[in-house]
């Protein structure tokens, strides 16, 4: 049961599971002085009754705790058999838990509690730890996990939690040593000393993770990679004659990073980050140049075939001048052309492929592939992007591109293996897109606004939210949101389309490209349009239950406009009540354009696991460490790590022996990220 639900296989494993908050017993409320809903209180109380009401799923135990003061009720939606079995009435309990009100009487669902003795009695702090209702259920509550890791502290020793820090960066970062750090953190008798555990857990959670990503980076640094030694006429003609509008500084800059990358005979493993319209393609396009000059091909993949199309159709217009041949390869090129395509590809006579995952089927060989440019690389699956690597005997420079921006300690921790360029500056020209809060009540007023627009010749997006826990009903008000669109837009006069993930591929393709091409005025949508679609003419995104999106989504569907010389607009269109964080989201969106700030706004709003698909990737598995709030043991392990490696780069050294056998022993270690982006 315990290694089904918290994941512990070994005695070991117990150690490690670390309390997330303590019970502090000098810390005591009365009932009667309980005032403030969803305020957690500690109390010493008698159950004078316990009850169960209803049936089968709304079953629930409803127990009422009475101190000198007054009364609470104590309820158990589930396992609610076992907490039966277990309470007693008349007896004294230590209740914990968060207090909440209906019809004005106080209660708290699934509380903490212990029957009251000398031990749960004693003053200081008592672990509290992470738990499954599924675990309760059982019976396997708080008090029984802090039996067991009580018991199993008072076995061990120091020798049986050795250290595996050198000494000193244990006494130049002022760490307490592991044996205690792991007593502290479990039964610590001063605030003081859990303080110190806390700090010296997550500092070698950080380490461990640093030099992971450090070693990677010294294993790609060493790979070897083509020299592209010349920059020759396909890059310089390009450059002079055909480049549409001149580069901006932060363009020249990530340039001249990939040229020196490129020139070292090492691999190179580059993360472009720009904000959406940063003009990252023609930086893609101009490091292509830079391998035909090499003598070299180049391939570009995109996560959507409408992103992919549209890739291929503005590089071959750039590069039509010059006559370098540029291919299209997606899962609908069939028959002969493709054959054509393939053989290619294979002989070299086609220098540039734009295409989707249909690039890393066996059968497309190129004849000598030198970049390799990955477009919202994490829309990629991990196997997916590695198989890039198997396209040439050497392999080829990798170029990522997101258009999503990356706070720093995000980027120290996810992509810390990779060099990172950002292209922080818009084109010349770009007008900033006007983003406005409108709630439900302003609808008519947002539609008009939105038909003034349509008249005048532009094109706009309508998106609609798409949450996988309600998708059924979130399909239902797209549906509904259509037909209510349609009486803005009469079909007699106006041309609408509709695209969700749940159509027909095919019919989901004409539609969005009648809406590219024109034919369609307006776009109602779910967020399948968030990356990659390009209509310059397109001057209007209407977000529809804003509130249902973070920032960094709404950022990216922000960035769908804005792309012609028109000035464009984003009206996020929310209901009439906001919670104080969607409050803070519009009020954030409606503040800055800048996709830096939002990133690092939503990082501090949502934490890292929710961000980027990370809780599904296997990066971050910290069990105390919080990039967020741990910014500064962040900055300290990275140079620590660094410093090491500098010294020892495979940890051979005897003092590195500790660290460099838990690095051994993760069993889910760090993707290799450098090998797959």
């Amino acid at each position: 049961m315990l290694r089904k639900e918290l994941d512990i296989h070994f005695a070991a494993d117990i150690l490690h599971h670390y309390p997330f908050r303590y019970n502090d017993r000098t810390q005591l409320n009365k009932i009667g002085n309980i005032s403030t809903d969803g305020e957690y209180v500690q109390l010493i109380g008698t159950l004078i009754n316990i009850f169960e009401e209803g049936t089968g799923r709304a079953r629930r135990l409803t127990a009422t705790l009475y101190d000198d003061t007054g009364k609470i009720e104590l309820i158990w939606f589930q396992g609610a058999q076992w907490m039966k079995k277990t309470l007693e009435v008349n007896k004294n309990y230590l209740v914990f838990g968060r207090v909440s009100y209906f019809n004005g009487i106080p209660n708290i669902a699934h509380p903490d509690i212990d029957p009251l003795n000398a031990e749960t009695a004693k003053a200081g702090m008592t672990p509290v730890y992470p738990l499954t209702e599924k675990l309760k259920g059982r019976g396997v509550n708080n008090r029984v996990l802090a039996k067991i890791t009580k018991e199993l502290l008072s076995k061990i020793t120091p020798a049986d939690i050795p250290e595996i820090l050198p000494p000193n960066i244990i006494q130049q970062y002022q760490l307490c040593d592991r044996y205690h750090a792991i007593k502290w953190i479990h039964y610590p008798d001063t605030e003081e000393r859990m303080l110190a555990a806390r700090y010296r857990l997550k500092w070698e959670e950080l380490f461990a993770s640093q030099l992971k990503i450090g070693q990677l980076r010294v294993q790609h640094h060493i790979q070897q990679g083509w020299r592209f030694e010349t920059v020759g006429d396909n890059f310089n003609r390009f450059y002079k004659e055909h480049l549409p509008f001149e580069l901006t500084g932060a363009q020249k800059r990530v340039l001249k990073e990939i040229r020196s990358d490129t020139a070292t005979g090492k691999q190179m493993n580059r993360l472009v980050q720009g904000d959406v319209g940063s003009g990252k393609t023609i930086v893609a396009v101009m490091s292509m140049l830079l391998a035909l000059d090499n003598g070299h091909q180049g391939c570009m993949m995109a996560p959507t075939e409408i992103l992919a199309q549209q890739h291929y159709k503005s590089i071959s217009r750039l590069l039509e001048p010059m006559g370098i041949s540029v291919a299209l390869l997606t899962g609908t090129v069939k028959g002969k052309e493709r054959k054509e395509i393939l053989k290619g590809l294979a002989n070299g006579s086609i220098k540039i492929a734009v295409g989707t995952h249909a690039l890393l089927e066996d059968a497309v060989q190129f004849h000598n592939l030198g970049l390799a440019v990955i477009d919202e690389q994490h829309r990629f699956g991990v196997g997916q992007r590695a198989r890039l690597w198997e396209k040439n005997e050497t392999p080829p420079h990798i170029l990522v591109m997101t258009a999503t921006p990356i706070p720093r300690t995000l980027a120290m921790t996810l992509y810390g293996d990779l060099d990172v360029s950002v292209i922080d500056e818009l084109p010349p020209g770009r007008q900033e897109i006007k983003t406005v809060h409108r709630n439900e009540m302003r609808r008519a007023h947002v539609m008009e606004f939105i038909r003034s627009e349509v008249d005048k010749g532009r094109q706009a997006y309508i998106v609609y939210p798409l949450i996988e826990e309600s998708e059924k009903m979130d399909y239902e008000s797209l549906a509904a949101g259509y037909e209510q669109v349609k009486t803005f837009f009469p079909e007699h006069k106006y041309r609408i389309a509709m695209v969700h993930g749940k159509q027909e591929q095919e019919l989901r393709e004409r539609n969005m490209q009648r809406f590219v091409e024109g034919h369609a005025q307006v776009l109602v949508a779910t967020t399948v349009i968030e990356v990659g679609v390009d209509v310059p003419n397109a001057s209007v995104m209407l977000i529809e239950s804003a509130e249902r999106f973070g920032l960094s989504q709404l950022h990216q569907l922000r960035g769908r406009v804005g792309r012609g010389a028109e000035q464009s607009y984003c009206i996020l269109l929310t209901g009439n009540k906001l919670s104080k964080e969607s409050a803070e989201r519009m009020k954030t969106m409606t503040a800055t354009a800048n996709g830096f700030i939002i990133a690092e706004k939503d990082l501090a709003m949502r934490g890292p696991g929710d961000l980027y698909g990370t809780k599904q990737s296997g990066v971050f598995r910290f069990k105390l460490a919080d990039i967020v709030h741990d910014t500064a043991i962040l900055e300290q392990t990275r140079a620590a790590a660094q410093l090491l490696l500098n010294e020892d780069p495979t940890l051979a050294l005897p003092q590195h022996q500790g660290i460099r056998s838990i690095l051994l022993q993760q069993s889910k270690p760090t993707n290799n990220w450098s090998k797959i982006s």
